[in-house]
């Protein structure tokens, strides 16, 4: 894996983010970063994830970039990942093995009273469509009910949850940046 370094300078400095600040972001120390940088230790999978989430991408998308050299513009429905439950509520996630994705996109689809029970915050901004059904989406305590056609955008770091009140199931075509999977 002497690739990982590498991969991972290349990730800072495309971010314009000095080995210092990174390590700020991270909450590792910034000699910690040179070594894995400079491929002089191995980090273990936590350092990794939070030097990771600090550049804005996934674990996931990290070694799906080193994995394959080059990435088809193009998948069929077969290469979608499910990172749903995939009964109640499906994730289907597009791109997955785009190299160091910036961007979580995804087919969902809610089942009749399917959806979350609490609100959920994190660190991202999402948008999305509903292209069948509806959905109840609350975001900061404001609740609305989207139909086929509606849309959404906002700042995920406000609390928000999603509920399929419907007896139909809802799908949505949704976007998240930076991606979470």
């Amino acid at each position: 894996m002497t690739k990982i370094g590498s991969k991972l300078r290349e990730l800072r400095l495309r971010r314009k983010l000095g080995v210092r600040e990174l390590a700020d972001r991270s909450g590792t120390s910034h000699s910690t970063i040179s070594l894995i940088e400079r491929d002089r230790t191995s980090p273990s999978v936590d350092t990794l994830s939070a030097v990771l989430d600090a550049l804005g991408t996934t674990l996931i998308g990290f070694f799906s970039e080193l994995k394959a050299e080059t990435s088809s513009p193009f998948y069929r429905k077969p290469d979608f990942v499910e990172i749903g439950d995939g009964n109640a509520i499906s994730y289907r996630m597009i791109g997955a093995r785009f190299p160091n994705r910036q961007l979580l996109m995804c087919h969902e689809t809610y089942g009749p009273g399917a959806g979350g029970t609490q609100p959920i915050t994190h660190a991202a901004q999402e948008a999305g469509m509903i292209i069948r059904g509806a959905i109840e989406l609350t975001v900061d305590g404001e609740k609305q009910i989207l139909r086929k056609g509606d849309g959404f955008y906002f700042d995920s770091r406000l609390p928000h949850r999603y509920r399929n009140i419907a007896s139909d199931p809802c799908e949505i075509v949704s976007a998240l940046t930076p991606p979470t999977y």
